[in-house]
């Protein structure tokens, strides 16, 4: 026999948990929206400002260091330009640094006013920067520029005279570009190294 029962009205303190009424919890209770304050949102995007400031200084950092990388392999790709040019063609050349005006430039020697430079003998010349700037150049025949213009020189049998030129970067770190005299190399030194000079006569022993 079926039996048919009426719908129970809910009662005061109850609640539906899908079927039946839960006793003891209210029909209106509602769990609590919690928000941000404004103090935890003042932290989180100082913290969000903080990782920014980071990698803009991260970026800028790489890109000075890139910019003093390639101002000084355009310096060295000179310096082995005016090597190769006088090996293969028997010709003098000359690269000039102006450390006053922070240039450089490569030439070849075409009169023999050494100290007259021509427009039409110009191959190559470039501008340092202020990441990139020559503290002085020495040559290993004890002559010494921090002022003026340094220059080298190079023909069918190598460079005149050997040497250094010293670049400082943004963080004042030196950094070499060494010239050698007799193993024809140029090549980029970390620091400032002491110049290799060639022995004078009496300095070499007598076997």
């Amino acid at each position: 026999m079926r039996t048919c029962s009426a719908p129970t009205a809910n009662r005061p303190g109850t609640e539906f948990n899908g079927t039946r009424p839960v006793p003891g919890v209210p029909l209106l209770t509602r769990r609590p929206v919690r928000a941000f304050t404004l103090i935890e949102l003042i932290v989180v995007l100082s913290i969000l400002a903080l990782f920014v400031l980071m990698a803009q200084v991260n970026l800028f950092g790489r890109l000075r260091k890139s910019e003093f990388s390639a101002q000084v392999q355009g310096f060295v790709s000179t310096l082995q330009m005016a090597a190769s040019a006088a090996a293969e063609t028997g010709r003098r050349y000359e690269v000039i640094v102006d450390i006053g005006q922070q240039t450089y430039l490569l030439r070849q020697i075409t009169s023999s006013d050494l100290a007259e430079v021509k427009d039409e003998e110009i191959i190559a010349q470039g501008q340092f920067g202020s990441n990139c700037r020559v503290s002085y150049v020495e040559f290993d025949d004890g002559d010494y520029a921090n002022e003026g213009e340094a220059k080298f020189r190079v023909g069918h049998a190598g460079w005149h005279y050997g040497g250094k030129v010293v670049f400082l970067d943004d963080g004042d770190e030196a950094h070499t570009v060494a010239v050698g005299r007799l193993i024809p190399i140029v090549e980029l030194i970390d620091g400032d190294p002491e110049l290799m000079k060639p022995k004078a006569k009496d300095e070499v022993p007598f076997l």
